[in-house]
């Protein structure tokens, strides 16, 4: 029941991603006098869904403690109970972001070894598609947070992006070891003591996001969050800008249709669309936020990354990264307490 083109869109999507994975079957929680008739419209959702019907749901300006107190019949709480109690593997809403989060690590709870959950999605580069977490959970992180943050990419990203070794970076001020604050100093110095655990690259700075100099870019919820919005933000303006360019004139007009079949493919790698489905990574079972603006193909993409992560056991990655990292640093004691 949550998005801005709900319930249609979750259904849609939903139809979508059983016609690419017919293995999947989905809990669908809302009112089912809104959905009853939506399921109809969609005969390839047949004998692969369970409607459980709920009249509440988590409204989008919903403060997260008010969610905790008052949702416990809503659509959102309801799926995640599913989770938490096994009914299911994964769960996936393009709700209201922080109950999401709240209800989440409050009944889902964090895997042991985890401290916090963190937002993680994946996006376009020059090169090839890379991670970046966290996007918003966390505000404010020392250097045991963003170690587990590259812990938990480094899965992310074998899992989405098929990588053997995918290399990690963390977000600095500069590539220089002597610069940056002391939690991204000292997480620095943990993961360079790991090589068995995590192919790190070092620090790396705004311009090499785009660059695609790693496959897994590292930082605190406040940086990622900005970064990720100035990123949209500029790939809008610059759309803008061509868009007017190219109304100018008759004759820009008529380049434009010359240009259309080199534009094709941009668009294709830079379709927002395809990467819908950012992870709440950390917490015990798979839990997929769609964007609140996405439409059934989007939504679609966040269901198949959900059933993506679940087949391949991904939670159990994670934890086999959290003993590979303390055997890296038993001889290094001191570092090896930094991080318990």
């Amino acid at each position: 029941m949550g998005g801005d083109n709900a319930p249609h869109m979750v259904i849609e999507g939903a139809a979508l991603a059983i016609a690419q994975n017919p293995d999947l079957f989905l809990l669908i929680y809302g009112d089912e006098s809104q959905l009853n008739p939506l399921l109809k419209k969609f005969p390839a959702l047949t004998g692969h869904y369970k409607l459980i019907h709920t009249p509440e749901f988590i409204k989008s300006d919903e403060k997260p403690s008010i969610a905790l107190r008052q949702g416990k019949q809503s659509s959102m709480r309801l799926a995640i109970d599913a989770v938490a109690n096994g009914e299911a593997q994964g769960v996936i809403s393009a709700g209201n972001t922080g109950a999401y989060m709240a209800m989440g690590k409050f009944f889902l709870k964090t895997i042991p070894g985890i401290d916090r959950p963190a937002i993680v999605a994946s996006f376009p580069t020059n090169k090839k598609p890379c991670v970046m977490l966290d996007l918003g959970a966390n505000v404010q992180c020392d250097h045991n947070h963003l170690v587990q943050f590259a812990l938990m990419g480094n899965a992310y990203a074998r899992e989405i992006l098929n990588l053997e070794h995918p290399t990690v970076g963390l977000l600095n001020v500069g590539e220089e070891e002597q610069k940056g604050n002391p939690a991204v100093q000292m997480a620095a110095t943990i993961l360079r003591r790991a090589p068995n655990t995590i192919n790190f690259h070092g620090f790396i700075e705004g311009d090499d996001i785009a660059k695609g100099t790693v496959d897994v870019i590292v930082t605190d919820g406040f940086t990622g969050n900005i970064t990720l919005k100035t990123i949209e933000g500029m790939v809008t303006f610059m759309m803008n800008l061509a868009r007017e360019a190219f109304q100018t004139s008759w004759l820009a007009r008529l380049g434009y249709l010359f240009c259309i079949p080199a534009f094709k493919p941009i668009k294709k790698k830079m379709n927002p669309k395809a990467y819908n489905g950012a992870m709440f990574i950390g917490l015990k079972g798979v839990a997929i936020k769609s964007h609140g603006g996405a439409d059934a193909l989007a939504f679609s993409a966040a269901v198949l990354t959900a059933a993506k992560l679940v087949s391949h056991n991904f939670n159990h990655q994670i934890e086999t990264n959290l003993e590979l990292l303390a055997k890296d640093l038993e001889d290094h004691p001191d570092l090896s307490e930094s991080t318990n």
